[in-house]
């Protein structure tokens, strides 16, 4: 087989990134219509504010423990059958949430939903970083910051005007099954031969062999957690992860019970505020895509993005607690705006640094580490309200966080640009021919 032999499926960079992309769009609408139906679920099933948190957070248990086994799967057997596999699963769980009956079935439903979607950034990420050339991925991963991100928008609004109209039930059950049509145009989407995917594109020459000499460059597991950018990126990950799943899980609530908003307003409300959020990605994926073409490095483009947005949702998330209505509002399509930006960058890196030889490993890792935060955010937010009554601490409490951020992206991440894995793989094949 020659190097630029490829498995079945469309072959494009553009139609790459735009299969992935809905895919994500998918992902996040299915994850988030719980967080749409609580107000619903809350009167309906007699629930309290501790056990919506942690329905809440249930997803990410299953999501973070099947994290680094998604990104060994993708490598092993390919990111395209392993995230198709993911969408499948998470339908029938999206479906079924439909026939769900009280605590025990959501949670069940809820663990399977995260099971499934775990596959999601892993596979999107070693696709990229097969499929693109290193120039492309900055502005692939805007589009699909924008695609993720507008997820919420479109399944806040849709579930806000539909479910008091035909109830939650049915919504689950119309939007697991529409999930399920993508199963099959993924499953026969093209990835690069192992050979054209070990190093074909434009990445550093020392890795840009075939055959036998990839399978031998191809760094150990261990080699990939000895990286400090590994540990750096995933702080990171975790504490922008944090307020953004607080606010993915309890927004509806917040402006429903707190604001005084009706399902309707909150469906407008949270609808903008996460196009503010898609949109303002898709911008900065353009931004830093344009700076690369010129010839600047990433590195210091990526990292003032990810200081703006900490700082920006510290702000934010205090601003939204203390400030009345319509400043309120004005800070929660702030902190939108700020995650947004630095949504692209959140993936790029990994992807940049890592390379085709170990990004299905390495996002699997910093993924896993990140979205334990959803496991934190929505359950520690319950139990504050139930304790509390309002939601003042838990926005204290994730401002702060930021600070771990600043610290991740800025002080333990090393330089943004590709590791040379060869060179690693060449030392320690001398060593132990010594």
């Amino acid at each position: 087989m020659t190097d630029s032999a490829h498995v079945r499926g469309p072959a494009t960079p553009a139609r790459l990134v735009l299969f992935v992309s809905v895919a994500l769009l998918i992902n996040y609408i299915d994850r988030g219509n719980l967080a749409t139906a609580v107000p619903l679920i809350h009167d309906e099933l007699g629930l309290s504010s501790t056990q919506l948190g942690f329905l809440l957070s249930a997803f990410y248990y299953s999501y973070v423990a099947a994290m680094i086994p998604a990104g060994w799967l993708a490598e092993r057997y390919g990111p395209n059958r392993v995230l198709a596999a993911g969408i499948a699963i998470w339908s029938v769980a999206t479906l079924l949430t439909g026939f769900a009956s009280g605590f025990w079935s959501l949670l069940l439903l809820r663990l399977l939903l995260g099971f499934g979607e775990s596959a999601g950034f892993p596979c999107a990420s070693l696709l990229f970083a097969r499929g693109l050339r290193l120039s492309q991925i900055d502005f692939a991963n805007g589009v699909l910051g924008f695609s993720y991100l507008a997820g919420p928008s479109i399944g806040t609004v849709l579930g806000g005007v539909l479910m008091p109209v035909y109830g939650w039930r049915a919504v689950f059950l119309v939007f697991g099954a529409i999930s399920l049509l993508w199963v099959w145009p993924i499953a026969r989407l093209l990835q690069p031969t192992k050979a054209l995917a070990a190093g074909g594109l434009d990445r550093a020459p020392a890795i840009a062999t075939a055959g036998k000499a990839a399978e031998e460059d191809k760094p150990s597991f261990a080699r990939i957690l000895r990286q400090p950018g590994l540990w750096g990126a995933s702080l990171g990950h975790f504490a922008s992860n944090y307020n953004f799943y607080f606010i993915l899980a309890w927004l509806p609530e917040y402006l429903v019970r707190e604001r005084g908003f009706s399902m309707q307003a909150m469906a407008y409300v949270a609808g903008i505020a996460y196009l503010i959020n898609a949109t303002s990605a898709l911008a900065a994926g353009w931004a830093v895509a344009a700076w690369t073409r010129s010839g600047r490095s990433s590195n210091g483009f990526y990292k003032s993005i990810m200081a703006f947005a900490h700082i920006a949702s510290m702000i934010a998330m205090v601003g939204m607690v203390v400030l009345p209505v319509k400043g309120s509002i004005a800070c929660l399509c702030l902190f939108q705006l700020a995650v947004g930006v630095s949504s692209p960058g959140t993936y790029a890196i990994p992807q940049i640094i890592a390379g085709p030889l170990a990004a299905g490993r390495w996002v699997g890792v910093q993924n896993a580490c990140g979205n334990l935060a959803g496991v934190f955010a929505p359950a520690i937010t319950g139990m504050l309200l139930d304790a509390t009554g309002t939601f003042s601490s838990a926005f204290v409490l994730a401002g702060a966080l930021n600070v771990l951020g600043l610290v991740g992206w800025l002080w333990m991440l090393p330089r943004i640009e590709p590791l040379d894995w060869s060179r690693d793989a060449a030392a320690v094949r001398s060593s132990v021919t010594v």
